[in-house]
């Protein structure tokens, strides 16, 4: 895999609208301006970044210009998204990543921009998972590590994670490329050219708003597309806001995915990325050794 550039003193970030529309949400996008520049960076707003097209941040055609001058832009060195949502699928294949390929620069996001690290896997390139702009909705002093990972993943710290083990973790000690996202853009990716391979991956997935039985569609849709054969290892972030049905799903999430992955794959759950305040950057593509107890802390090391 490629990395992109680490980011220096200087360097110039590109902040877009790639899905939901940012409703009153200015005061936000520049405090996340704000933030960069006290790092030493330089920020480009996208042009049509405060449009509203319904339930979108501008039209299709304008979300993918916007996109699309960032990734042409030799001058900017990171694609930060402003939020998530939906509809970044809807521009992916419009998008040109023929300078991109060439000179590659991060993208970064997390939730419907797993739709970016798929697509941007497949060619080669690392991403980072980590906070939107949209993130600083909720105060720095607040989500100080989900600031700092981003940072040192973004600046080329050493990322290195240790967490207390839950009671449902599946031990084991492997090592290999980070891949994944979140659980339904994964699931919406199959049978695409974005669709990602997990063979002798660590896949990491989290989610929100969704029943139990959802979840399991979503599991049980991966499981047929074999992306649990010959997976090494399975990282579970945030499963949030689990929606309740009127009948008892009659076990818990955690139950759930292990029954959904075969024995002896190891399985980290509770790792903090996802929909909670506390998201920690990971990079994917980039190989990492994780490893997971259940009376000891866990660990994910991310290599050099």
């Amino acid at each position: 895999m490629k990395t992109p550039p680490y980011l220096k003193k200087g360097d110039t970030v590109a902040i877009v609208a790639p899905a939901g529309v940012l409703l009153n949400r200015e005061s936000v996008i520049n405090s996340a301006k704000e933030l960069l520049m006290s790092w030493g960076l330089k920020v480009v707003y996208g042009k049509k970044m405060f449009c509203k097209a319904n339930h979108f941040a501008g039209t299709d055609e304008e979300r993918a210009k916007d996109f699309q001058e960032a990734l042409d832009n030799s001058e900017i060195k990171a694609i930060w998204c402003a939020r998530g949502g939906y509809g970044s699928v809807r521009i992916i294949d419009r998008l040109d990543f023929t300078a991109f390929k060439k000179n590659p620069k991060w993208m970064i996001g997390y939730s419907d921009i797993t739709v970016f690290h798929n697509h941007v896997h497949n060619l080669g390139v690392e991403t980072i998972h980590a906070m939107m702009a949209s993130s600083l909705q909720d105060a720095p002093a607040g989500i100080p590590y989900t600031i700092s990972s981003f940072k040192k993943a973004l600046f080329g710290e050493q990322l290195t994670y240790t967490i207390p083990s839950s009671n449902y973790n599946r031990v084991g000690e492997v090592e290999g490329q980070l891949v994944g996202g979140n659980l339904a853009i994964l699931t919406s990716m199959l049978g695409s050219e974005s669709q990602i391979s997990t063979e002798n991956k660590i896949l990491f997935i989290e989610e929100i708003g969704e029943y139990a039985y959802a979840i399991d569609r979503m599991l049980q849709s991966l499981q047929r597309a074999k992306y649990f054969t010959n997976v090494k290892g399975i990282i579970v972030g945030n499963i949030s806001r689990v929606t309740q049905n009127a009948t008892s799903w009659g076990s818990t999430i955690e139950e759930l995915i292990l029954k959904a992955i075969p024995s002896p794959i190891p399985v980290l759950f509770d790792f903090p990325a996802g929909h909670e305040p506390d998201n920690r950057a990971l990079i994917m593509g980039r190989e990492i050794q994780l490893t997971s107890n259940n009376n000891q802390l866990s660990t994910i090391n991310f290599y050099a």
